[in-house]
Order: structure tokens, then C-alpha cells, then sequence
């Protein structure tokens, strides 16, 4: 939502200092500069990236649109869902946890937490860090490093979308400067019809540049910063699932493996500790 207000305070600024001026805002849109800029930055994306990639960057602008993808409940219900988890293992021994991490689908404890299990990035984060612990493939101490890659691997992938943006961003000032100079040799080739179609040519070609400027600074770059944002909070997220994991892999009790998940996580997402210990009371009732 943030986002879109800002979205809006950009465009009343352009508007209203336009309209202050005297100008007439039906001017600003010019259809040949929106279709060159619209098309060659298209093209552009469509030259530099991947179709995957492309579906990617789609995700990442939708995400931010709707205010990020990881939020309180999402830090709240993964830190409940880890100390079900370990608290189960503990009385039971790790084997107890064979059936959920097999088919998490089907887990009673899983289940309940739909943050996680209804995200399958997440849910597959989580059981592939446990599945080789369960089956005594890794040594505790070792675990860390096995996930850690994985943590890595989702970081470059979620930074593709931000080379992307930073791209546009980059180039459209340019391509501005190609619909306008695109804009004036268009108006070269009707001087002789007078300085009235001259100067309304001219005040179209200018409007290329200033989309240009306008999208990059305005709009392109600081959703770039956005989405840059976001995959900051979702790397903690899965390291918030590492770290604890590991805690109690290595021999924490339950509680002080999710304190140490819990101190991952950015602290506008984070419950206190006092906050942490009265929610993980009714854990597993």
C-alpha cells in the first residue's frame, strides 16, 4: 500500500507543479513517446533476461505491491512452528519427525501453520534442512554449511529481479532521449508548416525525455530499493530457519533455539523475548 501511495504523491507532484505553471496535463501524453519508451524497454527486458526471469521480476513487483512477503504472522507462526518441531523431537527423538518432513502435506503439526505450509519454498527449505538430520547423513555441526548454500542460492535468484529494475532504471533516461530525438526529427520534417505545428512537435518530443527521467527516478529505481528491501526480509526469514535448526541440532533446548531464530528476524517482525516465551506456551495444546 506504501508503495502505491508514493506511486500517487509522485504523480500529483508532476501534475500539480505542471498545472501551477499553467500547463495542460492532456499534453504530457503523447502516445508515440509512451509507445516508443513502453517498447523498447520491453525489449530491452525481453533481451537481458529470461522468460523465468521475467516471471520472476512480475512476482517481486507483485509482492511489494501487496506490502511484502514476509509480515508478523509470518515470523510469529515459524517461530511456533520450529518449537513444535524441536519440542516433539526432543521427547520422541528425531525419527518422530520422519512422517511430517516425508509428507508435510499430511502433518498435523505443519498444518497448523499455514504460513509455512502453504508456501512451498518455505515448507521445502524447512524439510530439506531436517530430512538429512533425520537420516543421520550429517553431523550436527555440519548442517549449518549444507543450508547456508541453499540460503545463498535463494539470495542471487531473488536478486535477479533487482539487477533488472536497476537496468530500466539505468536506461531510461536514454530511450527518453531517443523518443525525443525520434520526436524532432519528426518535427525537421514539418517546418514548413508553420511555427504552431513546430512548437507543438517539439513539446511532444520533450515529453519522451520526461517520461524517461520521470520513470527512472520516480518510479523504476525506488521500486527497485523496494524490492531490495524485501529480499532482505526474506533471506532473514530462512536464516531465522537455519540458525534455529541448527541450535537445536548442535544441542539447545527448545526455547533457546527459537531465541536464536527469533533475534534473525528483522525487529519490526520479531516478537520480544518475554513476548516469545508467553506465545510458545500454548504451542503444541
Amino acid at each position: 500500500m506504501l508503495l502505491i501511495i508514493g506511486y500517487l504523491l509522485v504523480l500529483a507532484g508532476l501534475f500539480g507543479g505542471f498545472s501551477m505553471a499553467g500547463g495542460h496535463i492532456g499534453s504530457l501524453f503523447v502516445a508515440s513517446e509512451f509507445a516508443t519508451l513502453g517498447g523498447i524497454t520491453i525489449g530491452l527486458l525481453v533481451i537481458s533476461s529470461s522468460a523465468a526471469g521475467i516471471k520472476n521480476l512480475i512476482g517481486a513487483i507483485v509482492a511489494v505491491l501487496k506490502g511484502g512477503s514476509v509480515k508478523k504472522d509470518d515470523a510469529t507462526e515459524v517461530l511456533k512452528l520450529l518449537y513444535e518441531l524441536f519440542n516433539t523431537a526432543r521427547r520422541n527423538g528425531l525419527i518422530a519427525l520422519e512422517d511430517h518432513v516425508m509428507d508435510p502435506k499430511k502433518s498435523p503439526i505443519f498444518s497448523k501453520y499455514k504460513t509455512v505450509a502453504e508456501n512451498h519454498h518455505r515448507i521445502d527449505f524447512l524439510c530439506n534442512g531436517l530430512r538429512p538430520l533425520i537420516d543421520g547423513r550429517i553431523k550436527p555441526d555440519q548442517l549449518e554449511s549444507l543450508m547456508m548454500v541453499s540460503v545463498n542460492a535463494k539470495e542471487e535468484e531473488a536478486a535477479e529481479p533487482v539487477h533488472m529494475l536497476q537496468l530500466v532504471g539505468d536506461s531510461l533516461p536514454g530511450i527518453g532521449i531517443i523518443a525525443a530525438v525520434l520526436g524532432i526529427i519528426h518535427t525537421m520534417a514539418i517546418v514548413d508548416q508553420g511555427a504552431g505545428m513546430v512548437g507543438k512537435s517539439v513539446a511532444g518530443a520533450l515529453t519522451g525525455t520526461l517520461m524517461g527521467v520521470l520513470g527512472a527516478y520516480g518510479f523504476v529505481n525506488p521500486t527497485a530499493a523496494r524490492v531490495t528491501s524485501n529480499n532482505n526480509l526474506e533471506s532473514q526469514y530462512y536464516l531465522c530457519l537455519t540458525k534455529g535448526l541448527c541450535g537445536f541440532a548442535q544441542g539447545m533446548a527448545p526455547l533457546m533455539a527459537i531465541e536464536v531464530s527469533r533475534r534473525c528476524l528483522d525487529h519490526t517482525l520479531a516478537p520480544s523475548a518475554d513476548q516469545l516465551e508467553e506465545m510458545v506456551k500454548s504451542v503444541g495444546k
